[in-house]
């Protein structure tokens, strides 16, 4: 019951009346430069049969405010690969292990139908993730945290040294342990139930999503078909108006109004794409939603075994007290099954370890609780800033979507129309 409840709690925020709590309005890099990725170029590694393709991508950016002095220039444009916008990524994921972070757009195209390319050289794949990495940009430069860092500004405008700078953190080897860790899977003696309910919802935003993201890519692939299958009954009418004097004009023109109908479905259903990558992206948010639960599961962890070897010790320590109270009494005995007993040397020598490693241990839970603390106050804080910016761009996204197929309907209601007023047109 209180499990749910905690939920509860958790999904109310994303209702509408969430956005219209006050939030603090945070300085952010966007608030004082201008990012776009303008356009996309095709390259090659290596000679004669032995080439590399590669894709790179022009970032251009512009300081709109005179008295911003965190940029490396007022205007810049450089040439980016999609695997440094991963590099990128891979960074902030370590260094603010808390925040929801951005995703990148697919590397390869899914809940897709079969009329959309999906070779990553394809001009209009290109374009849409041309697009995605643009949006990457501008969702971490907006962020009141990460925008601010000095290696994602080296990244917008750093065009020789930046891949140097950034493996100089050491930020490489702490990714792999790190990443490692969070496919471990944990239990926990006693989970955040705040947490447990951000995991939750998240799994649940991720099955929804892929859900309404496998059932458009049913419905566009039998829309399509549809549309085409009307090009049917145009060539039917052209070709029926070619027998008909009478009834001649009105048939032509009807089957020119399906050929229309039926080659008319193109241009919205690129348009529908757009929508999809958008509900992509908060498929994928979900994912990063996921890595920051799975983060604080792991701060837990240490936590728990930290105060458990304190416990083991202290248990140890207490046996090994207990063991010289009973000694004197048993000296006999203990000697016959083991040959020897401690002196009280040796058990002074024991205890006074066992309280140094009981301290250094409770030294090691005061840290780790810390950092737990930390952790969960940055991430309940960025979660929230995450659940509200989710339902304001959901909703929008939902609405274009509605607004598109609304367009369509009345394309094909006025198709028929047309077509009923050439046949009533007909003497």
């Amino acid at each position: 019951m209180e499990d749910n409840k905690m939920k509860e709690g958790f999904l109310e925020k994303g209702n509408a009346n969430f956005e219209s709590r006050v939030y603090e309005k945070k300085d952010s890099l966007l608030d004082h430069m201008e990012i776009n990725v303008i356009e996309a170029e095709k390259r090659e590694n290596g000679a004669l049969n032995i080439r590399d393709f590669y894709t790179v991508y022009l970032i251009e950016t512009k300081v709109t405010d005179p008295e911003f002095n965190g940029a490396f220039s007022k205007i810049s444009a450089l040439w980016r690969r999609y695997s440094e916008f991963e590099l990128l990524r891979t960074y902030l994921e370590v260094t603010y292990p808390y925040v929801v972070l951005p995703p990148l757009p697919e590397k390869k195209v899914m809940y897709t139908w079969q009329k959309v390319a999906s070779d990553t050289f394809d001009p209009d794949f290109v374009d849409r993730r041309r697009a995605g990495l643009e949006n990457f940009l501008l969702r971490v430069a907006s962020h009141p945290v990460i925008s601010h860092d000095h290696l994602f500004i080296g990244f917008l405008q750093q065009e020789e040294g930046w891949r140097e700078s950034i493996k100089e953190t050491g930020y490489l080897q702490l990714a792999e342990s790190k990443l490692k860790a969070l496919s471990v899977s944990v239990r926990l003696k006693q989970p955040d139930k705040r947490f447990e309910a951000i995991k939750n919802y998240g799994n649940e935003l991720q099955s929804n999503l892929s859900n309404l993201l496998r059932v458009r890519a049913r419905m566009v692939e039998r829309l399509y078909g549809i549309h085409k299958l009307h090009a049917n009954y145009g060539r039917i009418f052209s070709e029926w108006s070619a027998k008909e004097k009478e009834m001649g004009d009105g048939l032509q023109k009807a089957g020119h109004y399906l050929d229309s109908y039926a080659a008319g479905i193109d241009i919205p259903l690129e348009e529908e794409e757009l929508f999809a990558d958008q509900l992509k992206e908060y498929l994928f948010f979900a994912g990063a939603l996921q890595s920051v639960c799975r983060r604080q599961e792991m701060l837990q962890y240490h936590l728990e075994r930290a105060e458990s070897a304190v416990a083991s010790r202290t248990t140890e320590k207490d046996n090994v007290q207990k063991g010289g109270q009973h000694i004197l009494c048993k000296t006999g005995l203990m000697t016959r099954l083991f040959g020897s007993a401690d002196t009280d040397e040796v058990r002074e020598l024991k205890v006074n370890l066992l309280d140094q490693r009981i301290q250094e241990g409770k030294s090691s839970i005061r840290n780790a609780q810390e950092e737990l603390n930390d952790f969960a106050a940055n991430a309940l804080i960025d979660i929230e800033r995450f659940q509200h910016q989710k339902v304001i761009d959901l909703r929008e996204t939902l609405a274009g979507y509605v607004v598109l197929q609304v367009k369509m309907c009345r394309k094909g209601l006025q198709t028929w129309t047309h077509i009923r007023d050439c046949l009533e047109a007909i003497p």
